[in-house]
């Protein structure tokens, strides 16, 4: 199949708006890499610039080591899916996806033995007369899919393709985009906004802000050590709880005794220049003795959220809002004062930049 190598790429739009700073990425053959960040963090820009649907303002773009920055969509080899599926209403489900194989002048029967085997991996078969009106919305959506797979291209090209379904749906296309990735071994690269989604679907997760990458890797080692506050707050559900930390008043400027920022002391010694201490919610414990080492914040329990196997615990502390997730149904109620610990083995510290420490 292909490769995918951005080295130092960057758009910059009239007027000077830069919205990809310098990105590079090595996305290896046969991989996954999903883009992930919020609104307006260059994602989108840059699957678009590997399209050729954007210009490259500088730096390199290579399919399959070939730079490709001056080579038109049509000639790059590649397939698009799109948020809002891009199908032709008058067209059927059988002539949606033989469209672009009859444009590169594919013989007939070529085309309907691609056409019919990609609609029998999609279940669709009994499909291939409809019109997109007459389907559902992830009917449509594998419909889109199978264009791009019968094409048989290097790279597959997702943008955002779920996010017009309901959740019930998501979780289930999430399934069927990663099983048909893997079996068919082909180099993808997939924007989306839903971390959940990201997390689930990527080999490779590359976790964008503001026109640059914050981190890359492999999505668990990403979860477990985000490099970052933004990291830390983006990637989880719940997201990764963040405390401001201080050293006490009359410490010296060396001391790794540290408060929280209302005067709630850690009995812990911090990493000098930490100024943000963070925790997951799942991390945290609301019974039993602390452990050696572990943190201990008197909290306030504003609010309950069961959600079935689990359930969530807004609290106040150290002048902050807090979430521990706990197993089953919630002991704790609204106006329960408890005592969160936290082990020191499962705290994460930042400097005053954000950055891991």
């Amino acid at each position: 199949m292909a490769t995918v190598d951005l080295k130092d790429v960057r758009k910059v739009y009239p007027g000077g708006v830069e919205a990809v700073k310098g990105v590079s990425i090595a996305i290896p053959d046969k991989e996954l890499c999903v883009l992930v960040g919020p609104s307006g963090c260059g994602k989108s820009t840059l699957l678009r610039m590997i399209a050729g649907l954007e210009t490259i303002s500088s730096g390199t773009c290579a399919i399959d080591g070939k730079v490709v920055n001056a080579v038109g969509p049509t000639e790059r080899d590649i397939a698009m899916v799109f948020q809002n599926y891009a199908l032709y209403p008058h067209m059927k489900v059988y002539d949606n996806m033989a469209y672009g194989l009859r444009n590169r002048g594919t013989p007939k029967e070529e085309i309907d033995s691609r056409v019919r085997s990609t609609a029998k991996v999609l279940e669709l078969s009994h499909l291939l007369d409809r019109r997109p009106r007459e389907l559902s919305g992830g009917q449509r959506q594998r419909v889109a899919m199978g264009r791009a797979i019968v094409r048989n291209p290097k790279v597959f090209l997702f943008d955002e393709p779920l996010s017009n379904l309901d959740a019930k749906l998501r979780g289930q296309m999430r399934v069927e985009i990663k099983n048909l990735q893997r079996s068919l071994g082909v180099t993808s690269v997939y924007v989306t906004h839903d971390q959940l989604e990201a997390m689930t679907l990527a080999d490779i997760l590359v976790v964008m802000n503001a026109g640059l990458v914050e981190q890359m890797g492999a999505p668990l080692d990403i979860y477990e050590k985000p490099a970052s506050t933004f990291v830390a707050s983006f990637i989880g559900a719940p997201p990764m709880n963040l405390l401001g930390v201080a050293a006490k008043p009359d410490s010296p400027a060396d001391s790794q005794d540290k408060v929280f920022a209302n005067g709630v002391s850690l009995a812990i010694a911090a990493p000098i220049h930490a100024a943000t201490l963070g925790f997951r919610p799942e991390d945290a414990e609301t019974t039993g003795k602390a452990a050696s080492g572990a943190i201990v914040l008197p909290a306030l329990v504003e609010a309950v959220e069961p959600v079935g196997a689990e359930s969530f615990l807004y609290c106040a502390a150290a002048g902050s809002r807090i979430i521990v997730r706990v197993s089953g149904r919630a002991a704790a109620k609204p106006g329960d004062r408890l005592e969160v610990t936290v082990p020191a083995e499962k705290l994460h510290w930042f400097d005053s930049a954000g950055k891991r420490l």
